[in-house]
């Protein structure tokens, strides 16, 4: 038997001008017209026939009838705007006439409790194979940054849609942050976006969607950008303290690795403390930002918390609050006596 199909729609530009419908700035909206472009998103983001899929900001719904096409058991889009709810329900009609199942959640997606959308039966073991969950959106330039990070930090803690897995995302970028997203060591694109990505992901940069595609048409070209969750992350420390580490390493970009990490310790003792990290990581304080793999970030980090340990004090320092502490006595004492007394796994 053949896969049952859509009814006929309203191509996406008849839609907006039939419900006189136009691009939000202050939402960051673009519409995406080409159906053959969304049709390749939905590809791209897996085997959505027969599995549970939550769409963000389907807008006038140019890639949710793409995601229709493919036949989920059940579609979930959550949409911010309600003037999109005709066209968004039409599509929910036109889906239950092949007995499909569409739900619209008229909300914001960063107050929306993603794991209560999707039904206990379809958890699996952060191990075994990735659930038959999908997360599809193209999201608005303003937000998309903030939210990988917010769901990274989820993925990290396995909850919200990682509550049930390695579950699979799909998402669009502005073409640079998709290429930062991707971005390898030695690479200029590198950043703590990169890195904070690949410790937890897989991330892919499928195609790259040009600018004139959309409506209104953004002054940049559009990534579009898959995320598998790994297996075992490559680090084993808590995702904000990573986060600091990697912020730090990259907040003087164009200097050596050590300049940001020794914004970590008051000014007193900061050089000493600095050259002390990198070598209980057994790294070279002359490394560039975009030189150090996510494995030297990670021994980087593991290093600041052996001298957190030896030394509480230290983790009340605030770079950019400008905190003071009292500076530690006879530095240079400490760092032959911590380095004598490096944990087996961290020696040189």
């Amino acid at each position: 038997m053949s896969a049952p199909r859509l009814p006929p729609l309203p191509t996406i530009r008849d839609i907006l001008k039939l419900y006189r419908l136009s691009a939000i700035k202050r939402l960051s909206q673009n519409f995406l017209m080409d159906q053959n472009l969304t049709d390749k998103i939905a590809k791209k983001a897996g085997k959505l026939t027969g599995s549970q899929v939550l769409e963000i900001g389907p807008g006038p719904g140019g890639l949710t009838r793409s995601i229709l096409k493919k036949i989920p058991e059940r579609l979930i889009v959550v949409e911010k705007d309600p003037r999109f709810k005709p066209t968004l329900e039409m599509l929910a009609e036109s889906f239950s006439v092949i007995n499909g199942k569409m739900d619209i959640i008229y909300d914001d997606i960063l107050k929306t409790n993603i794991e209560s959308l999707f039904p206990a039966e379809k958890k699996r073991n952060w191990t075994d194979k990735p659930p038959d969950i999908f997360l599809i959106g193209n999201l608005p330039f303003s937000v998309s940054t903030y939210l990988i990070i917010k769901w990274l930090h989820a993925m990290a803690e396995q909850r919200g849609p990682w509550a049930f897995g390695r579950t699979k995302m799909t998402l669009t970028f502005q073409k640079e942050v998709a290429e930062r997203l991707v971005a390898q060591p030695f690479d200029e694109q590198r950043c703590r976006l990169s890195v904070m990505a690949q410790t937890w992901t897989f991330p892919s940069l499928h195609f790259t969607i040009p600018g004139e595609a959309f409506i209104p048409k953004p002054e940049v070209d559009v990534g579009v950008v898959s995320f598998v969750p790994l297996v075992k992350p490559r680090t084993q420390h808590d995702f904000k303290f990573f986060a600091k580490i990697a912020r730090h390493v990259f907040s003087f970009r164009q200097k050596y690795s050590i300049r940001g990490i020794e914004t970590l310790f008051p000014k007193e003792n900061r050089k000493d403390l600095g050259l002390m990290m990198y070598k209980l990581a057994d790294l070279d304080p002359t490394l560039r930002p975009t030189q150090l793999t996510v494995e030297e970030i990670n021994r980087l980090a593991t290093a600041y918390k052996y001298l957190l340990k030896k030394h509480p004090e230290l983790e009340l320092y605030e770079y950019r609050t400008s905190r003071h502490l009292l500076p530690l006595k006879n530095t240079q004492d400490v760092v032959v006596e911590d380095c004598a007394e490096m944990p087996e796994e961290m020696s040189i």
